[in-house]
């Protein structure tokens, strides 16, 4: 038995979220070991300004689309897209996702907690669908990466709807790893605390403070650390791993729930 490689030539990647943050390193991980690469966002320009950095530094195919995956009908035109395009996918990283900042639960509006739930979970959903059951049908199969939080386990006070989502999204991943198993590989990245853009808007002397307490590695994680996880979870180094849940915070301790 040879030995699996991270070699992704071939294959055809999709990121959602995938402009900025960790989705922006795993579009470049990806092309870097040979996939072409989908990049949707909400924001058509920043996908266009990195895939042509994509196509310049590695030579791959980088296709930018403006999806925004809270609306089920975009989900299924970025779909249609990439089939119309590449007539395969073989990854697709279900990473966008937002978490509001809000004053108290009491002041959740009703188009908020909908907003959240339909970006963190039923964009997911609908995309594993889609991808997943073309996946199963093809001879190649595939791999599907979600991007969790360890809001799904340990919500703070802040996270109350963002944590439901994100534990829904672990739900998942254990469901659809079965529905489409054997031809599909599903399996869940469950990050902590990231110093992507979602960081611009925390207090960071006091978080670095508290991270020498609470967090064995003592500080926050940067976007390329995720990148491990995603060509492992992409590629054949995880031929036998589906419907794994894999935290990535640094070793950081939480309250008792």
């Amino acid at each position: 038995m040879s030995t699996p490689s991270v070699d992704l030539t071939g294959k055809v990647a999709v990121v959602t979220g995938g402009s900025r943050g960790m989705g922006k390193a795993m579009v470049k991980a990806f092309a870097a070991a040979g996939a072409d690469v989908v990049i949707a966002s909400r924001k058509l320009d920043a996908c266009a300004i990195l895939a042509a950095e994509v196509t310049a530094t590695t030579g791959r195919r980088a296709l930018p689309v403006e999806c925004h995956v809270g609306y089920w009908e975009q989900c299924n035109e970025l779909a249609e897209t990439v089939y119309d395009e590449f007539g395969r996918c073989d990854i697709l990283v279900n990473n966008a996702g937002m978490s509001p900042l809000y004053d108290s639960v009491v002041e959740i509006s009703e188009a908020l907690y909908d907003k959240v739930l339909d970006v963190n979970l039923k964009g997911p959903f609908r995309l594993m669908s889609l991808f997943g059951h073309r996946m199963a049908q093809s001879p190649d199969g595939g791999s599907i990466i979600n991007v969790s939080s360890v809001a799904a386990v340990r919500p703070t006070p802040n996270e109350a709807t963002y944590g439901a989502a994100k534990a829904g999204l672990n739900a998942l991943t254990l469901s659809m790893a079965r529905e489409y198993g054997p031809k599909v590989r599903v399996n869940c990245i469950m990050p902590g605390p990231f110093l992507t853009d979602i960081s611009k808007a925390w207090d960071l002397e006091e978080f670095n403070r508290t991270a020498k307490e609470t967090i064995a590695l003592q500080r926050g994680g940067e976007p390329e650390e995720v990148v491990g996880a995603a060509l492992y979870f992409a590629s054949d180094l995880s031929s036998y791993t589906t419907g794994a849940i894999l935290k990535i915070d640094g070793g950081a301790v939480y309250p008792a729930a």
